[in-house]
Formats: structure tokens, C-alpha cells, sequence
């Protein structure tokens, strides 16, 4: 069988000499399927993987489109929309667009917050073609009239699946309502879930679907390993293994945006400089951490799911789950990290005892069973009662009745004199703290609360 090339498919001439320039004469296998019947003006469900060159495959096709029909922006009206749930992955489709279109006249945007809305806002008004957004953002300049989606002809959402795992859902569709009936529509997501199927159905219109890849493809060419590791003893078995030979450039993910901060200040603390980077952080914050990764300045990166599929460094060596997540989904996109390029990876899965269901749920998902391995690591005094520390974010229920009312911390032994002055059926008030019954009464309780120390 021939094998397909770029110059095959019927691309513009421009596009075929930015992917020359690139060096790339081969489409992978979803751009081989996925491009022609977009050409062909089709919508197309798209079911790929991070890595396997998505982003490319309705780039292309897109960018052929408006070069063809050219067709240019008016002032806050562009001709296409990609969305994409986090910054990340918007800046890196921007970045594959501004390759493939360099040498063309056509403009292109990016639009997500954490930053100042107001460049975003000009760049729209001197007019671009293609608008890479996040939802949220994009609604908001929707809603400032900084944009209008009447002009637009192509939607492309990408990632589906996180993006409603993130809850996008609702913003979704009050931007594909804002859209003209009549364009071309492209949903690609890694994985398949009812709620993504069903977006699908609302808002493309007798789509080819395209499906390569699967995902134990990708987990199969990793070598995988699971420990059974308690967790107040995870923190101290990373710091042991980073510094084995051969752990160059490392992913550690963990359950929570605190875990991941504390994470990577106990490692800082064990000398191993290691940077997090989630949700909460800044999009400058977030870009230096993942620039400094990307040129191997820094070597541990720990990160929260949100970000899992806006990493794309083709040296990560290892990806270590710290915490097992909770959608046996994610442990795929989270080792999906490294083994890119065409390089080989190694995952290694920390399981507390209490993860031994997710493990079970991870095995059914990828086909791979696990042998757990058992650690030796002996944790340190005093590291036990540090690991069972309630994380600040956790509690939100403001300050200690101690901390509140510090004059109860004070009472000694004797009353204070005004007490010995009451009648004897204030026994309930023996205590000498003034107010009590009166507390009492507004919080109807029906008995004395027991006393804080």
C-alpha cells in the first residue's frame, strides 16, 4: 500500500511549503483521515489522543479554507473559532498556526484569562481570522462587544472531553448559539464519554468520524510500574528515586493545587529544584515554570490534571502519579506525557492503601496489570504528624473557637467576682463567663457546650 504524503491531500501550496520548511512530508494517521473530508467542507468527530498530531490535522484544512476563499476579518468579526479548555493548549495551537501560516496574510489571535483583557480586546478590533480562545474569556469579551461570532464559518472545539470535565458545558453552548447555522463544524476529543457524544450530536451535522490511535497504544509503548507506598511515606520515596541515574526531565502529578505547591516545596527543601504549576498559578507564573522545564533549566515539574494536556516536552523521562486520580481517564493523559516523539517513557504510579480501587479502575481501562512493588522507605520522625496536616483549602471554616474568643482561654480556677454575686439558679453561668446563657439561648442549644482548652 502507498503511503499517503501532504502533497497528496490536495493542500494549498503555501501551507505546502511551511510544512516543508518544518520538515514534514508524512501526515501521521489522523491527519491522513481527518483532512480530506474536511476539504471536502464535512463536518468531522475526531476521537485522537494528545501527540498524535491533532492539532495539525484541523489546522490545515482550516487555514486551506480561508486561503482559498480568501475572505478577510472585518474588525471583531473572525471567520473561525477553536476552542480549547485551558491556556496551554490555546498557546500551543496558536504556536502550530503561526507556523503553518508565517509566510500568508492571514491573522490570528489568543484569547484566555489570567492576563489583561485589554490586548486581547485590540487585537480583535484590528481584525483577525482565527480567534483561539478558552471559553471563559471569550465570553466575557462576547459580553463587552469586543467580539462578534455573526461572520464566523468555521468551529473547531478541541479536547471536548476535558473541556466538559472542567465544566465548560453551559459556556459552550451559549457561544454555539451565538454562531451562524450555516459553517463548518470539528470536534476532536481523546476519549468518548456519553456527555461528549451527546455535545456532538447538538452541534455537528452528519459528521465522518475519524478514530485512531486508541489509547493503549500509547500506554503500551511505556514501561509502567505501581508501588504500594502509604501516603505520609510518598513524599520521602520521590525524593530517593529523583536522584537515581537516568531520571532527567520529570512530570509529578498530584490530586490537589495545595498538595502540588507543598510537593514542590519539600522537594526545593530536599535540594531538588522543582517549580508547580495548576489552575491558581498566573498564566506568567505558569509560562516560566513550563519555559524553564521545557529548557532544562529546572527538571521536576508538579502539576495538577487541569494542566495533564497542556504539557508537551518531547525529553519528559519520567511521569510520576503521586496522587492516583480520580477518572482512570486521566491516568492515561497524565503518562501520556512522556514517550513522545518516538522516545520511550517510564510511569511510575505511587498507591496508598486507600487507592487500591483507582489502581483496579486503571487496570480495567489500559489492560495493564499492575505488581506491586513494596518500598522500604522508613519516614522520618516527625514527618507523620507534618503529612496528616489539613490543608488550609480544605477547611474554609475561618478561625478556632480559641483563636475567636480568646478571653475563654483565660478563666481560672476561682470565679470572678461578679459571679459570686448571682443568684444561687445561676448555676448554669458557675463558670464566670458573662454572657453564656444568653449565647445559649441565640444558638438553642439545650445543654452547656463542653469547654475548649
Amino acid at each position: 500500500m502507498t503511503q499517503v504524503l501532504f502533497k497528496d491531500l490536495g493542500l494549498a501550496d503555501l501551507l505546502l511549503a511551511a510544512l516543508d520548511r518544518a520538515e514534514l512530508v508524512t501526515p501521521t494517521p489522523i491527519q491522513a483521515e481527518a483532512i480530506p473530508p474536511q476539504l471536502k467542507g464535512r463536518d468531522v468527530l475526531g476521537i485522537a489522543q494528545t501527540g498524535t498530531g491533532k492539532t495539525a490535522a484541523f489546522s490545515l484544512p482550516l487555514l486551506d479554507s480561508l486561503l482559498k476563499t480568501g475572505q478577510r476579518a472585518a474588525s471583531r468579526r473572525p471567520l473561525a473559532l477553536i476552542l480549547a479548555p485551558t491556556r496551554e493548549l490555546v498557546l500551543q495551537i496558536a504556536e502550530t498556526i503561526h507556523k503553518l501560516s508565517d509566510r500568508t496574510k492571514l491573522k490570528h489571535a489568543t484569547v484566555f484569562g489570567g492576563v489583561s483583557a485589554r490586548p486581547q480586546a485590540e487585537a480583535l478590533a484590528r481584525g483577525v481570522e482565527i480567534v483561539v480562545a478558552t471559553p471563559g474569556r471569550l465570553l466575557d469579551l462576547m459580553e463587552q462587544k469586543a467580539l462578534a461570532l455573526d461572520a464566523v464559518k468555521y468551529l473547531v472545539l478541541d479536547e471536548a472531553d476535558r473541556m466538559l470535565d472542567m465544566g465548560f458545558i453551559r459556556d459552550v453552548t451559549r457561544i454555539v448559539k451565538a454562531l451562524p447555522t450555516e459553517r463548518q463544524s470539528l470536534l476532536f476529543s481523546a476519549t468518548m464519554p456519553q456527555s461528549v457524544a451527546s455535545l456532538a450530536a447538538k452541534i455537528l451535522r452528519e459528521p465522518v468520524r475519524v478514530e485512531v490511535t486508541p489509547e493503549i497504544v500509547t500506554v503500551e509503548k511505556i514501561e509502567q510500574s505501581a508501588w504500594l507506598v502509604p501516603q505520609k511515606a510518598k513524599k520521602h520515596w520521590l525524593i530517593r528515586h529523583l536522584a537515581e541515574p537516568g531520571v532527567d526531565k520529570v512530570v509529578v502529578f498530584t490530586r490537589t493545587k495545595h498538595g502540588a505547591n507543598r510537593l514542590a516545596e519539600d522537594l526545593g527543601k530536599a535540594n531538588i529544584e522543582a517549580l508547580a504549576i495548576h489552575g491558581n498559578k498566573s498564566q506568567g507564573a505558569r509560562q516560566k515554570a513550563l519555559s524553564a522545564f521545557h529548557s532544562g533549566k529546572m527538571r521536576v515539574l508538579v502539576a495538577t490534571d487541569i494542566v495533564a494536556r497542556g504539557i508537551h516536552v518531547d525529553d519528559i523521562s519520567h511521569v510520576v502519579n503521586f496522587d492516583l486520580p480520580e477518572e482512570p481517564e486521566a491516568y492515561v493523559h497524565r503518562i501520556g506525557r512522556t514517550a513522545r516523539a518516538g522516545k520511550s517513557g517510564i510511569a511510575v504510579a505511587l498507591v496508598d492503601p486507600t487507592e487500591r480501587a483507582k489502581l483496579k479502575a486503571i487496570e480495567k481501562l489500559t489492560g495493564q496489570r499492575f505488581d506491586l512493588k513494596e518500598t522500604d522507605i522508613v519516614v522520618p520522625a516527625g514527618s507523620a504528624s507534618e503529612e496528616r496536616r489539613p490543608p488550609r483549602e480544605a477547611s474554609g471554616r475561618g478561625p478556632s473557637p480559641a483563636r475567636a474568643h480568646p478571653g475563654r482561654q483565660s478563666r481560672g480556677p476561682n470565679p470572678p467576682p461578679r459571679a459570686a454575686a448571682k443568684p444561687a439558679g445561676a448555676a448554669a453561668n458557675a463558670t464566670g463567663r458573662p454572657g453564656r446563657n444568653r449565647r445559649r439561648r441565640r444558638t438553642g442549644s439545650g445543654a452547656p457546650k463542653a469547654a475548649t482548652a
